[in-house]
């Protein structure tokens, strides 16, 4: 195929991608605008965008004169690092939130399952009324009423402050450092390949509010407890390359966690340590939850570290995604590797 042709048919595809997201996002307003109470909710165990997208629309419906609830699936913790976000302690744990919503949105959610005990009350919605679903993942799985779903935006906290704009409502500084969270969080400090001169641009818009730049980028990704440190240290030390495969993986077991009094939710971030291996394009990480093997993967450029997750039961984005399973780490790693070369021999065929 030639290059021209190529980036003409990337031209058509995005031009249909924000065709069809114009069109959602126009019903998800009209719905918003319509509604005097909003039920809102992000997945389980939410991550920076999740959060930040979900609270960011929390503080602009409330200053707007809605009635809101906001909440996640149980545990209804957060991880230290997105305890500073404004708004939190205004959050209600799910057996709060309203079962039969009129309203419903989800956030940074792919799946219904995501969703927890919450599952409930967004069928009710999607059968009584109406249940937004505001996401940027390509393998989203438009459970929605109404899916407003870009998978060009670099993060979901991008699509709701499209929504907010074509609401008419104006930003505030809570609902500015919220966004700057969700965008920050899921371009990795702007170093991921998602981040667009738009991207700048509306970090430009969010820090025009005097947000604490420094302090929020230390509390996201640079600070952590000495005890994580040390089962990070035992987690790196366990970590086992193949060079032939250019893959590197390593497994946080609940006896590690129990030894350092390290939470599920602090480790979160030890695959950005694991994937800045020089010698691997795949980095993946394991770690034990009563439901299985939660499995992190990134991907520096050549897999598509997305569709091997969805393939496996889970969700995310070309290189960076994840999913779950029950089986045993040494058969998990195999069978992320036997996916990983199949991926590498489909492009050596292509």
């Amino acid at each position: 195929m030639s290059l021209s042709r190529r980036n003409g048919l990337i031209l058509s595809l995005h031009s249909a991608i924000h065709g069809a997201v114009d069109d959602e996002r126009a019903r998800a307003v009209a719905a918003i605008a319509a509604a005097p109470q909003l039920a809102l909710a992000c997945h389980v165990i939410p991550d920076g965008d999740a959060l930040g997208s979900m609270m960011a629309m929390h503080h602009l419906a409330t200053a707007n004169g809605r009635r809101v609830v906001s909440s996640w699936p149980d545990p209804f913790v957060v991880a230290a690092t997105y305890r500073s976000l404004p708004g939190l302690d205004a959050c209600r744990p799910s057996s709060q939130f309203p079962a039969e919503p009129e309203v419903m949105l989800t956030f940074d959610c792919g799946a219904l399952g995501r969703l927890g005990e919450l599952a409930t009350s967004a069928t009710w919605a999607k059968n009584h009324g109406e249940l937004v679903v505001v996401d940027h993942h390509v393998t989203n799985e438009n459970f929605g009423t109404i899916n407003v779903i870009d998978p060009l935006a670099a993060a979901t906290a991008v699509v709701v402050r499209s929504i907010a704009h074509d609401l008419g409502w104006e930003l505030n500084r809570d609902a500015a450092l919220c966004l700057y969270v969700g965008l920050i969080a899921d371009t990795g400090r702007f170093q991921y390949s998602s981040t667009t001169s738009s991207v700048f641009a509306l970090a430009e818009e969010l820090a025009s509010f005097d947000l604490p730049i420094a302090m929020l980028s230390r509390q996201l990704f640079s600070e952590h407890r000495f005890a994580y440190l040390q089962l990070a240290s035992v987690a790196l030390a366990r970590a086992e390359l193949d060079t032939e495969l250019s893959f590197v993986h390593t497994c946080v077991l609940r006896e590690d966690q129990r030894t350092y009094g390290v939470t599920y939710d602090e480790v979160e971030g030890l695959i950005e340590w694991v994937r800045s291996t020089a010698e691997a394009e795949v980095a993946c990480v394991l770690k034990e939850t009563d439901d299985g093997f939660r499995v992190s993967l990134r991907s520096v450029e050549s897999v598509d570290v997305g569709g091997i997750a969805h393939a496996l039961g889970g969700g995310g984005h070309r290189l960076a995604a994840g999913f779950t399973m029950r089986e045993s780490p040494e058969e998990v790693v195999r069978i992320v590797k036997q996916r990983v070369r199949e991926s590498l021999a489909a492009q050596k065929g292509d």
